[in-house]
């Protein structure tokens, strides 16, 4: 359901959260990055500040001639009112530090060195029962801030030293540029929503334009769109979009003169039919002649609505199963001893040029039959006494001419010889030769027209079909 969710979102929604998130991520890490570094190195140098302050107060116990607070070690200096530890200031980290003696009861003692109050305030934080060795602890009093050592003296029952860093000023400085670094992430993530912004509205409006183009297209309108787009992935976009809508006007063009073709071919036989059956029902018309002409007008209905399945069906893909080799001398044969009686009823004579070897390709019989039938009728149609076979072999597959001796195509018709519906002079349906040429491309094959003299087709078909 997250996902779901996620890729519902609008290309600005993920573009801006996409980058926010990037930002935030990366200046949270740089800044995390820097306050560690940042805090390792004040308290390695703090470390070091104080363990010198250690050294110094403890130097009786590596020397042994320290006897108590009243005799101050080399380096600390015995304090009045105002004066600070010889020494203090830390050259790098700018932090000053001291030291305080105490007796056993938390009273500070003559020898001590540091600031008076803030003196006072750690007597007054050992008497609260810190009695004991500590180790570089954090101290917050109300002068400020301290790293703090509670150090033993030489007779921890006399005295202790209490040692300090005063670190006030580096937490001062290390919460200035923490905010400093809060500042300019929050000035990064309104940059980068403005920046998110701006690149969203760079991508979002040419898709809302196209999407808008998609939509007028749904519904019918195929006007070519002039988009002047910045990116070139959406110029090319709008221009697949246009030749997309160019193709589907022209084919919405082609199924409107398909139905019109097909309502003229269907109302022509059906109106035949009609006034014969009416004529025969009245007692107008001769029953057998009218029959007659049923008969012929319902058989040439049949075989227009055949061609029309046939031609659906080829839109499709290839049949099913694999086409088996077939010999296309014996398919030219069947087809002309199917169409032998009309050729004769015609007075048309056949002339053939095959091999002798067998001519095979990989095509279903029937729609070899389709094919070479198709242009062997459009053959006995026009031709005036002969019309020519030839099948040969070629390396790359076969060839088949058909032939007649007619009067031709104009030049006019030849463009438009395979087109559906396209009929020439003495033409039947406008079918048959666009079957013929689809038959042709479903089988990767290719077939030609010539027209002077008579008309010519030549049919090329691959040895193999992948």
């Amino acid at each position: 359901m997250k996902g779901q969710w996620f890729r519902q979102r609008s290309i600005r929604t993920r573009i801006l959260l996409t980058l926010v998130g990037l930002t935030s991520v990366i200046l949270l890490a740089v800044a995390l990055m820097f306050n560690l570094l940042i805090r390792e190195y004040v308290r390695g140098r703090l470390s070091d500040q104080l363990e010198s302050i250690e050294s110094v107060v403890t130097s009786d116990r590596r020397g042994g001639g320290r006897k108590g607070p009243e005799e101050p070690t080399m380096g600390l200096a015995r304090m009045g009112k105002g004066r600070k530890f010889d020494g203090g200031l830390d050259r790098i980290t700018g932090v000053q530090g001291g030291a305080v003696a105490l007796d056993s009861g938390g009273k500070i003692q003559d020898g001590l060195s540091g600031e008076e109050d803030v003196c006072a305030e750690l007597a007054a934080w050992f008497s609260d029962g810190h009695a004991e060795t500590v180790r570089k602890k954090a101290v917050s009093l109300e002068s400020g801030e301290y790293l703090v050592s509670v150090v033993p003296g030489q007779d921890e029952a006399d005295f202790w030293w209490i040692c300090y860093v005063d670190v006030t000023a580096i937490q001062a400085f290390t919460r200035q540029v923490n905010a400093v670094l809060f500042g300019i992430i929050l000035g990064a993530i309104v940059l980068s929503v403005l920046l998110s912004r701006w690149i969203a509205d760079s991508f979002g409006s040419p898709v809302q334009a196209l999407s808008a183009f998609a939509g007028e297209i749904g519904r019918g309108d195929f006007q070519r769109r002039e988009f002047h787009f910045r990116d070139a992935e959406f110029r090319r976009l709008a221009e697949s979009m246009n030749r997309m809508a160019e193709e589907l006007q022209a084919a919405n063009r082609k199924q409107e003169t398909f139905f019109q073709n097909v309502s003229h071919e269907l109302r022509t036989p059906l109106t035949s039919i009609r006034g014969n059956a009416e004529g025969i029902v009245c007692g107008i018309m001769d029953t057998q002649t009218s029959g007659k002409v049923i008969l012929a007008e319902a058989d040439r209905l049949g075989g227009f609505v055949e061609d029309l399945l046939y031609l659906s069906r080829l839109g499709k893909a290839l049949p099913e199963g694999e086409a088996p080799p077939t010999d296309l001398r014996e398919i030219l044969s069947l087809c002309v001893s199917e169409q032998r009686l009309e050729a004769e009823r015609r007075g048309l004579s056949f002339a053939f040029d095959f091999d002798v070897a067998p001519v095979l390709v990989y095509i279903h019989g029937r729609d070899a039959r389709q094919l070479f039938g198709n242009l062997l009728s459009n053959a006995i149609r026009y031709a005036a006494s002969t019309i020519q076979l030839s099948c040969h072999g070629e390396e790359a597959g076969a060839v088949v001419t058909v032939s007649d001796d007619g009067l031709g195509m104009a030049p006019e018709d030849l463009p438009h010889v395979f087109e559906r519906f396209y009929k020439g002079p003495g033409g039947k349906h406008g079918i048959g030769l666009s079957i013929v040429k689809s038959i042709a491309d479903l089988y990767h094959g290719t077939v030609t027209a010539e027209s002077g003299p008579g008309a010519r087709f030549t049919v090329r078909l691959p040895g193999e079909i992948s």
